[in-house]
């Protein structure tokens, strides 16, 4: 296979720096400055969305050697095993991370969401608008998940 580079089109900024602190992160703000290299109109139009995709990359965690077997979701021995495509965790092939966040305030180059799970410094790759034309309905998946990331986006 053909390998790629991505130069981020910015960078987040917020209060959270521990990447072991996992939960918790419907509350926190993060503004994201879009590179000077996009003019400061990069972001017009965005406003009108309520929700905006943010694709990251998890800079501050190496990739796994091996991703063959299947291991605990979180390295919790009291959760299922699954493979590395059934979970959203940081250690992953290429470490991208991707979350949908309220947008809360547009000005500029600067974008500032709710609900980005990604500490300060984190480098942007990209980001689209929430379409509702795009979002999935029915989806399902195990209870075990359910209990699990009952107090990820919590305030």
């Amino acid at each position: 296979m053909s390998s790629f580079e991505i130069t981020p089109i910015g960078t987040v900024r917020n209060d959270r720096t521990d990447v072991q602190n996992s939960d918790n992160w419907g509350a926190v703000r993060s503004t994201i400055t879009v590179d000077e290299r996009f003019g400061d109109a990069c972001l017009q139009g965005l406003d009108g969305f309520s929700h905006v995709e943010v694709l990251f990359v998890f800079d501050q965690f190496t990739e796994a050697d091996d991703y063959r077997e299947p291991r605990p979701y979180r390295g919790r021995a009291d959760l299922p095993p699954v493979g590395i495509f059934a979970g959203r965790g940081p250690r992953r092939p290429n470490r991208i991370g991707v979350t949908v966040c309220a947008i809360d305030a547009v000005n500029g180059r600067e974008l500032t969401v709710t609900g980005l799970d990604a500490v300060s410094g984190t480098p942007v790759i990209d980001l689209k608008p929430a379409m509702v034309e795009f979002a999935p309905t029915g989806i399902t998946q195990p209870d075990w998940v359910t209990d699990m990331m009952s107090a990820y986006f919590q305030p």
